[in-house]
């Protein structure tokens, strides 16, 4: 799946990610700071990846952790902070929702700290019934960082 909106590139093909690129942002960001390059190559290879390209660069993603029949977790989703506000974030979640590989799913799911109004925008909702869910959370992983939730 590819398609063009003005001088970006959306792909989903396993090739088209830049894993380096991908590291540089969420090293640095507040649920995967500190993650190693490694890491993230294998969370790409195991996900649908959904990358957005400015003239060949990897400039944001979305990645969706799926088995393709039932359920999925969207994660790591950004746009670099110099190609905000153009509609991409927008563009790229509505790009994940319409994949042919993720309709029919009973559930996806996602974590935020801070982009509520977008997802909201889009039809994603608080849980309906938060007490039915559990989690191992493992914050600070990586060596550095508080992860999500602090």
């Amino acid at each position: 799946m590819e398609t063009v909106r003005g001088d970006y590139t959306l792909s989903c093909a396993a090739a088209d990610q830049q894993p380096e690129r991908i590291h540089a942002f969420l090293t640095c960001c507040y649920w995967a700071e500190g993650i190693p390059l490694e890491r993230v190559r294998r969370s790409i290879e195991g996900s649908l990846c959904f990358g957005v390209f400015h003239r060949g660069l990897q400039v944001g993603l979305a990645r969706v952790v799926t088995d393709r029949a039932t359920f999925a977790y969207l994660c790591d989703v950004y746009v670099l902070e110099e190609h905000r506000g153009q509609g991409l974030g927008e563009w790229l979640v509505e790009s994940v929702l319409a994949h042919p590989e993720l309709q029919g799913l009973r559930r996806i799911m996602l974590a935020t700290r801070d982009a509520h109004g977008l997802y909201a925008k889009l039809g994603f909702k608080p849980l309906g019934r938060p007490a039915a869910f559990m989690e191992v959370s493992r914050h600070g992983l990586y060596g550095r960082g508080p992860g999500l939730v602090p």
